[in-house]
């Protein structure tokens, strides 16, 4: 028993239309009829949809061994707050008005 897969049932519909295009021509194309271009492109565009469809992905680029895993990456330190205190900060509610305070922490 063979192996079909359903990429090879869609190349061989790609090229049975391919093959029944070409022979249903019935008419010649006239010089100033855009028709023939204008179904040429939605053709083409047809075609391609159905080839690029088909095509397998990229495989994964490979893995990165460049740096050695024991160095620690870099990492950004905030130097400490200069001078620290807490103080009492005023609670407003919703029309701005004081409801109260709240002790705070802030620092230069």
């Amino acid at each position: 028993m063979t192996n079909t897969t359903p990429r090879t049932f869609a190349g061989a519909f790609v090229a049975l239309a391919i093959g029944a295009a070409t022979l249903a021509t019935a008419t010649p194309a006239a010089a100033g009829d855009p028709g023939a271009a204008i179904a040429a492109g939605i053709g083409g565009f047809a075609l391609g949809a159905l080839a690029g469809s088909s095509a397998r992905p990229a495989p994964p680029p490979p893995p990165y061994y460049g740096a050695p895993a024991y160095y620690p990456a870099p990492v950004y330190e905030a130097p400490p707050p200069y001078r620290c205190w807490r103080e009492r900060r005023p609670v407003f509610d919703e029309y701005g008005d004081v409801v109260g305070y709240r002790r705070a922490r802030v620092c230069e």
